[in-house]
């Protein structure tokens, strides 16, 4: 037998890049509500930004989703959870550095999907603006509007999870039974899709989560039909 041969690795709980990621977004998320502000103010630097605001710069598209809301411990409680529940399996799965890309493209395809639906609010407003309909304030505002949270890249963990596993069950609340993780997955893009087409103003980045999901598809059909041998 060859001394190469490929074994199996063992399944570890908290695996290298989800313990580093839960580290580093920890670490912001700390660095937010303390010294955020003083010293430098993280989310003018690091958040994502329209890219016609004055506090954009092109790297925000990665960066922003290794922050969260500094008035909302839940929303860093819950993108961590959801990502440590669903990305061990996967990174397991896959191992550290096709479990990285992965991460970082459905984040980045997540804010390119987020950029889109800000450049349509924008060109709705920006007539109205122009005409004295709305106030400086009000535009401004709205163009400078700073977009946090690894929501869109934890999307793009969950619809791989579901379709690697599409048969798991999982109980999420408030559901009070088991439901598969392929009909969870359908769900939660069908909620996102109706709550970013009829509420944009409600402070939840709908259409990044879409698009953080339907990149993670995409991308794991593209990997399945190079690889079949030894992707799933």
């Amino acid at each position: 037998m060859n001394s190469t041969e490929i074994r199996p690795r063992g399944f570890q709980v908290l695996p290298p890049v989800i313990k580093n990621l839960l580290i580093i977004n920890g670490l912001l998320w700390l660095a937010q509500i303390t010294v955020g502000r003083d010293l430098v103010d993280l989310e003018d630097l690091l958040a994502l930004h329209y890219v016609a605001s004055d506090y954009y710069h092109p790297w925000q598209f990665v960066t922003y989703m290794f922050l969260h809301d500094p008035g909302s411990f839940f929303h860093i409680l819950f993108n961590m959870f959801a990502l440590w529940m669903f990305g061990s399996t996967l990174e397991n799965l896959w191992g550290t550095k096709r479990f990285l890309t992965f991460y970082l493209i459905c984040g980045i395809g997540a804010a390119f999907v987020h950029m889109g639906a800000l450049w349509y609010d924008i060109q709705k407003l920006e007539p109205l603006f122009s005409r004295g309909y709305i106030s400086p304030e009000m535009y401004y505002g709205q163009l400078n509007i700073p977009t946090m949270g690894a929501s869109g890249a934890v999307m793009g963990i969950f619809a791989a999870f579901a379709y690697t596993f599409p048969n798991s069950k999982l109980l999420i609340l408030p559901i009070p039974f088991p439901i598969k993780a392929k009909y969870a997955m359908m769900g939660l893009i069908a909620f996102d899709l109706i709550g970013g087409i009829s509420s944009r103003s409600s402070g939840v980045a709908h259409f990044a989560h879409v698009g953080g999901a339907l990149v993670g598809i995409v991308l794991l059909m593209i990997w399945n039909r190079r690889n079949r041998r030894t992707f799933y």
